[in-house]
């Protein structure tokens, strides 16, 4: 017998993707993004680097770990 997945971002209701995080864990996800991305921003901007291939990552990192903890994405259309 298997254990269900936890699910840290469930599916939105209407569209693709992901809504707001239902665990502490998800929570913790998206604030440690934003604080890197607001981080990465102030660091890299100082010493004139690019900043979109950073966010480019950061994001793509968030995309991943939602698709790894979250439920699968797919069109909705509100019904349940």
């Amino acid at each position: 017998m298997t254990t269900p997945k936890k699910i840290w971002f469930p599916a939105k209701r209407y569209g693709w993707g992901w809504g707001l995080p239902c665990s502490w864990q998800g929570w913790v996800t998206v604030g440690v993004y934003i604080i890197l991305w607001f981080t990465g921003v102030v660091l890299l901007s100082k010493r004139g680097e690019v900043i979109m291939p950073y966010g480019i990552f950061l994001t793509a990192l968030l995309f991943a770990i939602c698709w790894w903890k979250g439920e699968k994405p797919c069109w909705r259309w509100g019904k349940d």
